[in-house]
């Protein structure tokens, strides 16, 4: 049985990555970081599913809009390639946003990290010659069957994610990832 993908740093050093990482992501927006208990709550459990060894194979990061979710996403990633160039680890993750999962189901079935942006945005499902498909299901069935780690950021409540993709993909979503909830309101405001 495989395990949830998992960096060999100890949870405080990659908090600490993840956290400078995410005030570069949000200096990048031309943004003043605003320093609050949930952002570094956020950022702890992040960093701590992610060097904790854990049957889990994923992430999800719940909550309304503009509290910070992308911008986690995003500083994961940059985490990532300066950690994959120190040799620390060998993979990339790269972001697709849900609507691009169609076109692009194939990667997004192959990667071995991958985020998935937005989940829920996209059409819920589409014909393929008369069939009713959902690439995102099928690429997160995938996925699930293959134990490749993922990361999801949305704004659905688990109520909305039941009734979107259905009980089945409900259930596979608690057993496979983490969940973090952020509570903040946006800051785009």
């Amino acid at each position: 049985m495989r395990t949830g993908f998992k960096i060999d740093m100890s949870t405080e050093e990659f908090t600490t990555l993840l956290t400078a990482a995410y005030h570069a992501e949000v200096a990048s927006r031309n943004m003043t970081y605003q320093d609050n208990e949930e952002t570094t709550t956020v950022i702890a459990k992040m960093a701590n599913s992610l060097t904790s060894a854990s049957h889990k194979t994923g992430i999800v990061l719940c909550g309304t809009c503009g509290n910070g979710k992308t911008t986690l996403v995003r500083a994961l990633q940059n985490a990532l390639i300066y950690l994959k160039r120190r040799n620390i680890c060998n993979y990339g993750m790269p972001i697709i946003d849900a609507r691009e999962v169609e076109c692009r189901q194939k990667e997004c079935k192959e990667y071995p990290l991958l985020a998935i942006e937005d989940m829920g945005k996209e059409p819920a499902t589409r014909l393929d010659y008369g069939n009713v498909v959902n690439p995102v299901i099928e690429v997160l069935e995938h996925r699930y069957n293959e134990q490749l780690f993922t990361v999801i950021s949305t704004n659905l409540t688990a109520k909305e994610i039941r009734e979107k993709y259905g009980e089945r993909i409900a259930d596979r979503l608690n057993e496979m990832m983490n969940v973090i909830i952020f509570k903040n309101k946006s800051f785009r405001r």
